[in-house]
């Protein structure tokens, strides 16, 4: 089984129903590791060693975070900004990285209408997450579609958010299994549009 690194960011994850199902629904999971950066830094003192030894233990990474203003929350830009350094994460010698998997798993308050050329917001989200495959890129890094779920403004229904969690579980499980079509993944605009035709054995 692969090892699975969530990098868990929310500034107030009690008040996320949507990221309190995701998170519940794969804590337990055998192989599967929650690193959450607001409870371990309320400062920002992020352990710059600790998180690079995280990275190397684990042959999947995901970002679980919201999208404020088209980005993760500020606690992820400080992670990338400290945690991958040059000579480690990337550049001639920075080989920690190589090979792994990477992801997103992200909610947005907008629908997926609003996410278009002709939308409020202009860009995909594929396009607004671009310098996260282009990161994921330079450390050598396999980059996969985001795990998205849409219109938290519009309110979720119990229901809607209890399929959602069971999705993610689906998908977490799947990764670590080794039973997702990697490539097939990839051309999809969400990882999580139709998990059926990604995961073996389904």
């Amino acid at each position: 089984m692969k090892k699975i690194l969530i990098i868990f960011a929310h500034p107030a994850r009690t008040r996320s129903k949507i990221n309190s199902a995701l998170r519940a629904a794969v804590e337990g999971l055998e192989n599967v590791t929650i690193n959450d950066l607001y409870a371990n830094y309320p400062d920002f003192l992020i352990d710059i060693k600790r998180e690079q030894s995280l990275c190397e233990e684990h042959d999947v990474i995901i970002f679980q975070h919201p999208f404020y203003w088209y980005s993760p929350p500020s606690i992820v830009k400080e992670w990338l900004d400290l945690v991958l350094e040059h000579g480690w994460a990337y550049g001639s010698k920075g080989k920690a990285l190589e090979g792994k998997l990477f992801l997103q798993a992200i909610s947005a308050g907008g629908d997926d209408s609003t996410y278009q050329k002709d939308g409020c917001n202009i860009f995909t989200i594929r396009e607004l997450t671009s310098p996260y495959c282009a990161m994921a890129n330079l450390c050598n890094m396999n980059w996969l579609p985001p795990f998205t779920v849409l219109g938290i403004h519009q309110g979720l229904s119990e229901e809607e958010v209890e399929f959602h969690a069971k999705e993610y579980r689906r998908m977490v499980t799947a990764l670590r299994d080794d039973r997702l079509d990697i490539e097939k993944a990839k051309q999809g605009q969400y990882l999580n549009s139709d998990l059926d035709s990604i995961i073996r054995g389904t």
